[in-house]
């Protein structure tokens, strides 16, 4: 059996957790930030957990994660 291929664009946005949750950054948070409050941009800042339903679909994209 051949090795599976790990999707590049998944790989690099997300980390596992020791627990095995998927961590994920959140959006909004890249430009336009004069028009953001600081307490949102400090919000944003913050990782964030995937949610339980899309976990399983993000570890099939990173088999060896």
């Amino acid at each position: 059996m051949p090795k599976m291929k790990t999707r590049r664009g998944a790989a690099k946005r997300f980390k596992l957790t020791a627990t095995g949750k998927v961590k994920r950054k959140r959006a909004y948070h890249s430009h336009i930030l004069t028009h953001k409050t600081t307490k949102q941009k400090r919000r944003l800042r913050s990782g964030a957990i995937v949610a339980k339903t899309d976990q399983a679909n993000v570890k099939k994209m990173c088999p060896y994660k």
